[in-house]
């Protein structure tokens, strides 16, 4: 299923510099214990969770480098998959108040017909506000 995301009011439009940085600033990461790894050996899960509801960054690594990456903030959502060319953008159902959401675990992502570049664009300065970690400068060579 997909989602058309011209109804979805502009992200970029509501985020300021200052909150671009308290939102980069406000991510955390989560003790790997509590990750399930990779069934690969040499393949790691990374997680950094925002201070806001529903922020949540994820890597899954192979040999240090990335092989999947998702962002969501705000029921909107951004992954790139080494097997796939591209970004994809979607919407979560985290905003939904059914009862499946409720549970942390049941995040579904419903693809965008169309790739919403400004909720890209957001993403990327929120990641450079930690560009100074080797994590977030590895996923922002994903950009170029």
């Amino acid at each position: 299923m997909t989602n058309d995301n011209s109804n979805i009011s502009k992200t970029n439009d509501r985020v300021n510099e200052q909150e671009i940085a308290s939102l980069g600033a406000s991510l955390r990461e989560i003790e790997q214990k509590l990750l399930k790894q990779g069934y690969k050996i040499g393949t790691n899960r990374i997680w950094f969770q925002g201070e806001e509801h529903y922020f949540d960054v994820f890597f899954e690594l192979y040999n240090d480098e990335i092989i999947w990456f998702q962002f969501t903030l705000r029921g909107k959502s951004l992954s790139w998959d080494i097997k796939k060319s591209g970004w994809q953008t979607g919407a979560t159902n985290e905003l939904n108040l059914d009862d499946v959401s409720f549970y942390a675990a049941t995040k579904i992502i419903e693809s965008d017909n169309k790739t919403d570049e400004e909720f890209i664009d957001l993403v990327k300065l929120i990641l450079q506000t930690r560009a100074q970690e080797t994590i977030f400068s590895k996923v922002l060579l994903l950009f170029n």
